[in-house]
């Protein structure tokens, strides 16, 4: 079986402009999130996915693989779908271009319900929340689940409401894991053919309204299995951000 996984990578950001060529320590952070993903004993081949020469220089000068793709993609799942269908991989993952601290055990977690149950066409992961303000946070997109670890649903507002508890949230119940609360961990696994099923389907009305592009799979009644994972990343949106990233692996 092979695993492929893709890291789209753009250099246009609202918040932070070229942040995948943003310094970690010495390298681009496209190099740290390759170079991790690399690491996962279940992953065949690397490929970075952009539009942008800059990005596809970068990642030639570390001995990266790159593929070049169109500038008009709206989604990183369309640049996916673009790199996959001149690929003939058994499952694909998506690995954010953003997500510098991702584990490679994470990614093996991701892919495993798809190499155990031929019957799952998608994964995901999912984190305890242990935090009041990410649980409020609307950058913070939660997850529900049902018996069998698959996905009811995602949202960026607090999921589930507490309606008889709202008052007591406190930051310590989170902590000690008196509240069960997840976070969506943005790593996406599929089946081929099932992407590019994903990518030729129409944006639908929760997708649009939340600005959760998975969401649209839920809506057209498949079905994403979500794996609880221990570890946690940040993922890097600001320049902020990217302090954070640096301040934890100088620590480690």
């Amino acid at each position: 079986m092979k695993i492929t996984a893709i890291i789209p990578a753009r250099f246009a950001s609202t918040r932070f402009a070229g942040k995948p060529l943003a310094d970690i320590l010495g390298k681009p952070m496209v190099q740290q999130v390759y170079e991790r993903t690399a690491r996962a004993s279940l992953v065949s081949e690397v490929i970075v996915a952009t539009d942008d020469e800059r990005i596809a220089a970068a990642v030639r000068s570390f001995g990266g693989q790159v593929v070049m793709t169109a500038s008009t993609h709206e989604t990183g799942t369309d640049r996916l779908a673009e790199v996959v269908s001149r690929l003939d991989s058994d499952i694909i993952v998506n690995v954010q271009g953003d997500e510098p601290l991702i584990e490679p055990a994470m990614i093996d977690e991701a892919i495993k319900p798809l190499t155990m149950d031929g019957s799952v066409q998608m994964a995901t992961l999912k984190s305890r929340i242990r935090t009041l303000h990410d649980f409020l946070s609307p950058n913070v997109v939660k997850v529900v689940t049902d018996g069998a670890g698959f996905a009811l649903y995602f949202s960026r507002s607090p999921l589930p409401n507490f309606r008889d508890k709202w008052n007591d949230l406190k930051d310590e119940k989170f902590a000690a894991g008196k509240l069960l609360c997840y976070k969506h961990v943005g790593l996406y696994v599929y089946r081929r053919d099932f992407l590019l099923q994903y990518a030729r389907m129409t944006p639908t009305p929760l997708e649009l309204a939340e600005k959760l592009e998975q969401l649209r799979v839920l809506e057209n009644g498949f079905r994403i299995r979500v794996v609880e994972t221990e570890f946690d990343s940040i993922g890097v949106d600001t320049p902020a951000d990217l302090e954070k990233v640096v301040e934890r692996l100088k620590k480690s």
